[in-house]
């Protein structure tokens, strides 16, 4: 069939010039990396300050990018802290308080709320392929699944934990409580909805699922949520991984250092793709970790931070926190301004060339024109925590933050710290800066009252 001469003149400068915005939009339009890693401690970084442990790879987000010294997350714990990253909002907002743990996993009201929306939703109305690899930990009933909240493609688990290789555990060195936690009870890893049997290493294998992911979707924009489970317990480390680092006499720490390797090893992989498919700098990447290093349990150090996983003191919530945006952000910066994950969000909208919702509070901004030069404001005045009865709130350089010792009745009194000046928490200043305390029992009282109770559990200091 012959096509009219007139039909093709009248397509080429009739239709094609009002098409050619739209092709030019998506080809600009950045490729989306989110690595969220869990447990993680402030300073077990190359670019944090640990020489132990090398991480060059990781290290070289920071040097091509931002490191944030003063980057937070929402939350002390894996699950609360995911579904704020995940909505850009204070999960206080709308009851998702509180971790979820084992079987709790599977309880009905145990998710993430079905009306909110999350940054994979937003991405993929905009035309973006979505997947997700690794831990999900939102709710692990089918109405909560990833492929209903905004991702195309799912690999990886639904509850809090993973055992890195099925029993018996070969191939791996083992350091495992006495009573470790069934992770993996109604907990499988799957490919989208269909259960898969996996026999590799799972850092490894989410790394491969990761790298496979960019080489499907290399010639469009795609937004890839990697969620690896390193350096979670249980505590297990490839063999050829554990052999690099005989030289630490503690086997614990040595076991840890093997898990950490096997994770700054699967950076530089999804790196190298990128590099290799010419998308390095169309791709916007973060790397943040959930929560801080549960130091006894893992031996992730948050050094110089006090307390850790689970607590509302700095070591808890103040995280490694890198962004990296070649040629579009500065290379090798230090960024000392606090910032929070929920700020991630509204960062890769902005990148993508989307606007905000209007229909709700959205608590992070876009961090890229802190990042370029165009403002030199603090991007955030205040920043809000609660963990049931823990509460916290920073202003400038001032920290108001009652943490509770777990069990019993909270008795914490609400201690002051200036941050600039001690940030290990060592000094309270509650007693002599009654006029600091009393303005930010103020502000911590205007944000709590801004948010509602738990949907599950209750507001206890477990």
């Amino acid at each position: 069939m012959l096509i009219p001469r007139w039909f093709v003149v009248s397509f080429v400068f009739g239709i094609l010039p009002n098409l050619a915005p739209v092709f030019a939009g998506a080809a600009s339009r950045p490729n989306i990396v989110l690595i969220f890693v869990d447990d993680l401690g402030y300073g077990e970084l190359g670019c944090q300050g640990n020489p132990q442990i090398p991480t060059p790879n990781i290290d070289s987000i920071a040097k091509n990018g931002v490191r944030f010294t003063a980057g937070y997350v929402s939350a002390p714990y894996c699950c609360p802290s995911r579904a704020g990253l995940l909505t850009g909002r204070y999960q206080t907002r709308f009851g998702h308080e509180l971790n979820a743990v084992g079987k709790q996993n599977l309880l009905p009201d145990v998710g993430l709320p079905l009306g909110e929306h999350t940054i994979a939703d937003y991405l993929k109305k905009a035309g973006y392929v979505t997947g997700i690899i690794g831990k999900w930990h939102l709710g692990a009933t089918e109405k909560y699944h990833p492929l209903k909240r905004g991702f195309d493609e799912f690999f990886g688990f639904t509850h809090e934990g993973h055992f890195y290789v099925p029993p018996p555990y070969q191939g791996v060195v083992s350091h495992l409580r006495s009573r470790e936690p069934k992770y993996d009870e109604d907990n499988p890893i799957r490919r989208n909805q269909k259960t898969v049997q996996e026999p590799h290493y799972l850092t490894h294998a989410l790394t491969r699922e990761a790298v496979a992911f960019i080489d499907r979707h290399r010639r469009k924009p795609f937004f890839l949520y990697l969620a690896y489970n390193a350096v979670h317990s249980p505590m297990q480390a490839a063999l050829d991984d554990v052999k690099k680092f005989e030289h630490i006499k503690d086997e614990h720490r040595r076991v840890f250092a093997g898990m950490l390797a096997a994770l700054d090893d699967g950076v530089g992989k999804v790196l190298r793709k990128l590099r290799a498919c010419s998308l390095e700098e169309k791709t916007l990447i973060f790397f943040i970790s959930d929560n801080g290093g549960p130091t006894a349990e893992l031996t992730s150090s948050n050094r110089p931070l006090r307390g850790g996983k689970g607590q509302l003191w700095e070591g808890g919530i103040r995280i490694p926190f890198l962004v990296q945006w070649k040629g579009q952000i500065p290379a090798g910066k230090v960024y000392s301004k606090p910032v929070i994950s929920l700020d991630v969000l509204p960062t890769a909208l902005a990148a993508a060339g989307v606007g905000l919702p209007k229909d709700r509070i959205i608590d992070g901004v876009d961090l890229l024109p802190y990042l370029t030069g165009k403002t030199n404001q603090l991007p955030h005045d205040t920043l809000f925590w609660r963990y049931g009865h823990n509460m916290a709130v920073r202003q400038g350089d001032w920290k108001l933050v009652r943490q509770n010792e777990r069990g019993g009745r909270p008795k914490a009194q609400f201690q002051l710290y200036n941050l600039a000046k001690d940030i290990s928490e060592t000094e309270d200043l509650a007693s002599t800066e009654p006029v600091i305390r009393r303005r930010l029992l103020e502000v911590l009282d205007r944000f709590n009252a801004q948010m509602v109770e738990p949907r599950w559990g209750r507001r206890s200091n477990k």
